[in-house]
């Protein structure tokens, strides 16, 4: 029998979809560092992760029996996929799963920068009525700038034309839909965003992409929603911007280094900050469970 570890939490409808599969003898054990991961990793043939465990190179060369890598979601990088490739171990994720998961919590999220959902939150909470100080705009007819116009991208895309704004999006790649979203360089999304949402991977060509000289060329009082990954938006840019008021307000779900260690942005009254909650939802980690279930039946059933 082939054996599998599940290291982080998944659906139980998913998991024991799973251990039906007659063969498989599954395990699981979350909540394993780095060596914890190597001293028991050479007993398994596949690994099942979400976001929390960390399969790096030195977990990888201590699998000698490893043949499949599965990440319930939708990076990999949290996955040291070139070592796995020097290897020939497979790396697989599911993609689609929780793309209306973080769609909604992204417009959710823009929503609440908008309307200072933060700051009114806060201020009831320490028992103050502080109406008069929490005005806010629409988003109809504002331009939202969506950087990466994948699944996620084109699902926020898909919300916000139901609001009535105007989609604007650059993406490396050609964009390919159907819904009213015109295709502009970035610059040219800089310059016209009133609101810029994230949905792209942290690469190296992607990291700091967004940065002190981007911000320059943004309209003043910019929102920016970032539920992408951390590292994508310079944090330490982000604040001057923000001290400046050139930014407006900014929602957070992804931070360069998690958990934060300097807590300065996140500390920022115009700052909503969440703890990467993006595919957090139920529907979403049931469907990335059982497309988890599904890759483990084609690959190793």
């Amino acid at each position: 029998m082939k054996k599998v570890l599940i290291a982080d939490s998944l659906d139980k409808e998913a998991v024991e979809q799973i251990k039906q599969i007659k063969t498989l003898d599954v395990t699981v054990k979350t909540g394993l560092d780095e060596a914890g991961l190597v001293q028991i990793i050479p007993d398994f043939n596949a690994i099942v992760v979400r976001s929390a465990t960390k399969v790096t190179r030195k977990v990888i060369e201590a699998g000698k029996n490893l043949e499949l890598i599965i990440r319930a979601g939708i990076g990999l990088d949290n996955i040291d996929a070139a070592a796995a490739k020097e290897k020939g171990i497979k790396v697989a994720n599911t993609p689609a799963a929780t793309s209306i998961s973080v769609a909604e919590h992204a417009f959710g999220m823009m929503l609440a920068a908008v309307r200072q959902h933060g700051k009114a939150n806060l201020s009831m909470k320490a028992h103050k009525w502080e109406k008069k100080n929490l005005s806010g705009t629409e988003l109809y007819q504002k331009t939202l700038g969506l950087i990466g116009v994948g699944r996620i991208g084109q699902e926020v895309a898909k919300r916000a034309i139901a609001f009535g704004m105007k989609v604007v999006g650059y993406d490396i790649v050609p964009i390919k839909t159907d819904l009213a979203i015109k295709q502009v360089s970035l610059d040219e999304l800089l310059a016209q965003a009133d609101l810029i949402s994230l949905h792209i991977p942290l690469t190296y060509q992607s990291r700091h992409m967004i940065s002190d000289k981007e911000f320059a060329k943004m309209k003043n009082g910019i929102i920016i929603i970032n539920a992408a990954r951390g590292g994508t938006v310079d944090e330490k840019a982000l604040l001057a911007a923000l001290n400046a008021g050139k930014v407006r307000a900014a929602a957070l779900d992804v931070y360069e280094k998690e958990p934060p260690e300097d807590f300065s942005l996140i500390d920022h009254p115009n700052v909503i900050a969440l703890p990467h909650i993006g595919a957090a939802a139920e529907e979403g980690q049931n469907r990335a469970g059982m497309e988890v279930a599904k890759i483990l039946k084609e690959k190793m059933g």
